[in-house]
């Protein structure tokens, strides 16, 4: 289980998380809603340990991965897929993904694994990322975080400008990882995504908590997310 306790965290004197606090258990899809400059994506850099902490802590199955310095945060088996997708331009995709695959040492198996998933870039190995369509770029950054065998996969809107067909293959693999006993953390500003995976939701304004329901009250009671988003 991952578990945030009450982070705070500034960008100088500009204080963006206060005291935010939230859980994702194994086998859960927990989706991180808000407003624009709610904190979402602070979130998930903060639990990477991107930014520094003004205090709390990141706590998975017992380990307090704050107290590591980021390039040993993936280490723990936690996978992060930013906004962006943050990928080696220059790099080909089987160089991405051997990367990936150095973080724990993974072996060939997990990389045939992952290509399983994501066919499509067993086809194109040799190209280097940047030639690749954005739904390509996102498959590639999302099988570069599973060649860590993550526990945890953090996911920073991961259907944002794609077509129909790449945002339901990526759906898939979500609900895959979930399957597997992964815990995910997910940003997605597709309220209708959000409530077709979700097992919760938990709402945040001005880097605070606000509440954190069952993703099946919200879609029996629509006017929730109205009140929270204005959507």
């Amino acid at each position: 289980m991952l578990e945030v306790n009450g982070l705070n965290v500034a960008y100088g004197r500009a204080r963006v998380l206060r005291d935010l606090s939230l859980t994702v258990r194994a086998g859960e899809i927990l989706c991180l809603l808000g407003r624009n400059g709610a904190g979402k994506t602070t979130t998930m850099k903060a639990i990477m340990g991107l930014l520094p902490l003004m205090s709390g802590r990141v706590v998975l199955d017992g380990q307090v991965v704050s107290d590591l310095p980021p390039h040993q945060v993936p280490r723990t088996g936690i996978g992060y897929i930013p906004q962006g997708r943050g990928l080696f331009a220059d790099l080909t995709v089987a160089q991405n993904l051997q990367i990936g695959l150095m973080v724990r040492k993974s072996g060939t198996q997990v990389l045939d694994d992952v290509l399983d998933l994501f066919p499509r870039l067993r086809e194109r190995l040799h190209q280097r990322a940047q030639t690749l369509s954005g739904g390509e770029q996102q498959m590639l950054a999302t099988a570069r975080a599973l060649c860590l065998e993550p526990r945890v996969l953090l996911l920073d809107e991961p259907t944002e400008g794609l077509q129909p067909s790449m945002i339901e293959a990526i759906r898939e693999v979500i609900v895959m990882m979930r399957a597997r006993g992964v815990a995910v953390l997910l940003v997605e500003q597709r309220v209708d995504a959000v409530l077709s995976v979700a097992d919760r939701v938990a709402f945040i304004e001005n880097g605070r908590n606000l509440e954190t329901l069952d993703a099946a009250r919200l879609r029996a009671d629509p006017a929730i997310l109205e009140r929270h988003l204005g959507v």
